[in-house]
């Protein structure tokens, strides 16, 4: 198993800004190591011809064609609106005229 130390998880701390106890610098020493190891143990696996990939399945493109369906006349669309100006929902301002 990989060491690594608890001086080396305090200089990692630090440089993290994060506050460890002396109990959570022990058992993160222990995580870090086999953490360490695991890592390795894939390298050792990982083969030169196996080309690097994000996914293991190749991916297609999901989408649909657009079909023109029934849609609603601009009557129906504006019919619950609050206000509106015959072609455009009028909402009110929610940034200042400065932005």
């Amino acid at each position: 198993m990989s060491e690594i130390s608890a001086e080396q998880v305090r200089h990692l701390a630090h440089l993290a800004r994060i506050a460890l106890s002396e109990d959570e610098i022990g058992a993160l020493a222990s995580d870090l190591g086999q953490i360490v190891d695991s890592v390795a143990t894939v390298g050792i696996v990982a083969t030169g011809d196996v080309p690097p990939t994000s996914h293991p399945i190749p991916l297609e493109n999901v989408f649909r064609d657009d079909v023109v369906g029934d849609v609603l006349s601009r009557d129906d669309i504006f019919a619950n609106a609050a206000e509106h100006d015959g072609s455009r929902f009028a909402v009110a301002a929610i940034l200042d005229e400065e932005q």
